[in-house]
């Protein structure tokens, strides 16, 4: 395709994409292959927002059997998100083009703080913006924030970056008969409980109509794929 599919999307990354093959903290490689990626969909035209988790560097979710309240481990995460975020906007820079990170925790030593005039600033002047430190609260997810933020951007679509090709039935790593899906609603994703994505992110895009597409980010190339229509995927969406 000679004009993207779309020209205003959310990118949702997970922090375990940042990873590599490590598993856990920043592989070098990989986030630089993902920068390239984002800044060849962002010269074709799309404006890009990032949303990343924390997930290689820290999951608040799982602290609250070591005696650390939800909200604050959920705190923590969040604080793992603006560390990925930042590493992100250096890599950018590094692929030859302009990131900004918006922190939804006001650190302006650190970043700048997240506001929806400031950040549709950033699409409009052509920069990536990469949007850390989730909703600001706790209880609520990256991909949850991932949906907000699109809706909130006036965002067409929203991209989550997997590591497998779609939505399947079941873990298709573990699974040979796993089905695969090309289509989904939110609501039927809500009700056959598929983990890709949360409950309440499901919810928020059949509210906000808001399409999510599930893909592979394991190749190079793989979101530009999207912008151009190719690749495998499944579109999740009323």
């Amino acid at each position: 395709m000679t004009e993207p599919i779309y020209r205003r999307v959310i990118v949702k990354l997970s922090g375990e994409a940042l990873s590599g093959s490590a598993g856990f903290g920043i592989d070098q490689q990989t986030i630089d292959r993902i920068a390239s990626d984002l800044v060849a969909v962002r010269n074709f035209g799309v404006a890009v927002g990032v949303v990343v988790g924390g997930g290689n560097i820290f999951r608040g979710v799982e602290v609250s059997a070591r005696g650390v309240s939800r909200a604050t481990g959920d705190s923590m995460g969040m604080l793992a998100t603006v560390m990925n975020s930042l590493a992100l906007e250096s890599a950018v820079a590094r692929a030859g083009s302009e990131a900004r990170t918006l922190s939804a925790i006001a650190m302006p030593d650190v970043c700048e703080s997240y506001s929806r005039q400031r950040a549709i600033k950033h699409l409009e002047k052509g920069r990536i913006a990469i949007l850390a430190g989730g909703t600001g609260n706790p209880h609520f997810t990256t991909d949850t924030t991932a949906v907000l933020r699109a809706a909130e951007l006036d965002c067409q679509a929203v991209l989550k970056a997997t590591n497998v090709d779609g939505v399947y039935s079941a873990d298709p790593k573990r699974d040979a008969n796993a089905k695969r899906y090309e289509r989904l609603t939110p609501q039927e994703a809500i009700e056959k409980n598929l983990k890709v994505m949360d409950g309440t992110a499901f919810a928020l895009a059949r509210e906000t109509r808001m399409p999510i597409i599930v893909f592979s980010i394991g190749e190079p190339g793989a979101i530009e794929a999207v912008m151009r229509g190719k690749g495998r995927t499944t579109i999740v969406s009323e």
